[in-house]
């Protein structure tokens, strides 16, 4: 029987792509030589060649310069998320350091640079440690012009294509997003482009080439978000929004191509990515089928021929891949696949719905094992829990693992998962451990009308969100479970609302609750709360440098259980932090998840 390591890619890629001006390269981040390091690849052949060599350091986002000659990136330490920004030559050499706030987080904008290429804009929380300002850097002189920001979450966007104005993102929670413009050098109050009543999210495409306006992604008196163009009336002020288009499904991201205007867009039908285009006229374009999947990056050439993309699906890991519109070739850029990969028979899931004790019908993916059973089941729960389980080849080979050696997987998308609308979306807010425990409790209700699963060997496993609902499940469900797997999962919701990263307090009320003014109620829905009913065995795995659940969420309730004799495996990663960035770490970590899954449920590990 084959170990994890035949099932885990090669590499692992960042969700950051960049064309060189010329289209002729892109640039993306993958972890290859084992950590997560800057690559640059031509599209026409040729090798990969690494820009980076960072042995402790990630390399998170990705910008290429308008003239070509250097890049700039972000990268964090053993995954801390204290990104600092830095500048390499294209061609390779010595990286410069552009910030130097070792305990502080800098995000770059959507398009960062000025038109002129003598310009960067970012984001960063080093003035306080609650607030992100909007940093512009002259990248001649060093000068920096910092506009303060007002809440915990502003992003810079882009410039305009005259570079007299800047596009903000302004964020009050993960529903609720607003765009302002302002000017560069701070002189001007922001302008507020999007009022709206109630919660509306408006997320920024690119602009158009003569600065009349830019596309972006809304679901402004909607459910699902469609495509729309924000036009300006004009210096600041906005005009009419216009949509561009809307289906059924929501609008998941876009890119315009600088010098044809094609735009390129992916609409998330039921889980899957759907690919359109139109050319710079609004003229619908042919766009050839990709594999069933999920992109994760979208990017287009500035001539409008190339679209590359960041595709996993179910059976195959994430790669970049290269859609020409000229000629319809879709083809793969990066091969990640193991070596022993072709003698494996990865299985692609069913996409089911469930009923739940509310009456509404939970959207799943199932797997099942080649044979007829019975087989043990792992219930796998997403993070988030705003995000959405989605058939892209997930936790690096995870299920097909588990399938290979008997176990099949049920992954729901339950009640606060996006990519069904705006109100399914908010029923998470201020009700962790609230009703998805239904949620959870139904599925395993489903499980049992299948002739082809063992109900009496049933496993749950998540991470984050997942690792929390996970330690719900078996704290608060203890009779359904005979193994369990936790990793960065909160405990105690009182104490993980302290401990977040300050740019994400002012959203924590809403989000979960008031950790100073609803203890009783955080409690009340917190797994330390129920940490004498867990019966079932537990394995929990935790990063040293988490700055999202702090390795304290971890040490609680594990001290828990130790301290009335329940045997419970810990693995604390000191070189890691909310997941994986080093590639070893990641194959043992999940490898040993899906071990000690399969050795509960079925006796034995392969």
């Amino acid at each position: 029987m084959s170990g994890f390591q035949d099932y885990l890619p090669t590499c692992r890629y960042m969700p950051a792509l960049a064309f060189s001006p010329d289209g002729g390269q892109i640039a993306y981040s993958c972890n290859t030589s084992g950590q997560y390091n800057l690559w640059c690849q031509p599209v026409d052949g040729g090798a990969a060649v690494a820009l980076t060599d960072y042995t402790d350091h990630s390399v998170r986002e990705v910008a290429w310069s308008p003239d070509g000659g250097s890049i700039v990136y972000t990268a964090d330490h053993h995954g801390d998320e204290f990104h600092q920004i830095y500048r390499v030559a294209a061609t390779g050499g010595q990286s410069e350091k552009l910030t130097d706030a070792p305990k502080a987080q800098h995000f770059l904008g959507m398009e960062s640079f000025s038109p002129d290429g003598t310009r960067l804009i970012y984001a960063g929380n080093d003035r306080e440690p609650t607030l992100q300002d909007l940093l512009v850097r002259d990248l001649g002189s060093g000068e920096v012009t910092r506009i303060p920001g007002e809440t915990g979450l502003e992003l810079a966007v882009s410039y305009s294509p005259d570079g007299s104005r800047l596009l903000m993102l302004r964020a009050t929670s993960n529903t609720n997003m607003d765009l302002y413009l302002l000017a560069p050098d701070g002189t001007s109050e922001p302008v507020h482009l999007t009022p709206h009543e109630g919660d509306a999210a408006f997320e920024p495409g690119a602009w158009a080439a003569d600065g009349s306006g830019f596309w972006l992604i809304t679901d402004h008196g909607r459910e699902l978000p469609i495509l729309a163009f924000q036009r300006l009336d004009g210096t600041f002020a906005p005009g009419a929004l216009e949509p561009v288009y809307e289906s059924a499904w929501g609008l998941e991201r876009m890119a315009r191509a600088s010098e044809s205007g094609t735009v390129v867009w992916t609409v998330n039908e039921d889980g899957y990515s759907r690919l359109h285009a139109r050319d710079g006229n609004g003229v619908a374009l042919p766009v050839p089928a990709i594999p069933d999947g999920v992109v994760s990056a979208l990017r287009i050439s500035p001539d409008g021929r190339r679209v590359a993309m960041l595709l996993a699906t179910a059976i195959r890991p994430a790669e970049v891949a290269l859609l020409d519109l000229d000629t319809g070739t879709f083809r793969y850029l990066t091969d990640s696949r193991p070596a022993g990969f072709g003698a494996l028979r990865p299985v692609a899931p069913e996409l089911i719905r469930y009923p739940t004790h509310d009456g509404r019908d939970i959207p799943a993916y199932l797997y099942r094992p080649a044979g007829d059973g019975p087989f043990p089941v792992v219930l796998s729960i997403h993070g988030g829990p705003e995000a959405q389980e989605r058939t892209a080849y997930n936790y690096g080979g995870f299920y097909q693992y588990l399938l290979a050696n008997g176990v099949g997987v049920l992954a729901p998308n339950v009640r606060g998962s996006t990519g069904y609308g705006r109100s399914y979306q908010k029923l998470i807010h201020h009700d962790w451990g609230g009703a998805e425990l239904g949620d959870f409790d139904y599925a395993v209700r489903y499980l049992r009308t299948l002739d082809w699963v063992d109900a009496d060997r049933l496993g749950v496993f998540g991470g984050s969100f997942g690792g929390f609902a996970t330690l719900s499940c078996v704290s608060r469900l203890p009779d359904l479970w005979a193994a369990a797997v936790s990793v960065v999962g909160p405990s105690n919701l009182v104490t993980f609302a302290k401990a977040v990263p300050p740019t994400w307090r002012a959203l924590m009320v809403e989000w979960v609750g008031d950790p100073e003014t609803e203890v009783d109620f955080l409690m009340e829905r917190s797994p330390i709360s129920y940490a004498d009913a867990i019966r079932a065995p537990l394995f929990v795995i935790q990063g040293a440098k988490d700055p999202r659940v702090v390795q304290a969420e971890s040490d609680q309730i594990v001290a828990s259980l130790r301290e009335r004799g329940v045997d419970v495996r810990y693995d604390v990663y000191p070189d890691e932090g909310h997941g994986f960035t080093k590639r070893e770490n990641e194959l043992r970590a999940i490898g040993d998840s899906a071990d000690f899954l399969i050795t509960h449920l079925k006796g034995s590990a392969a």
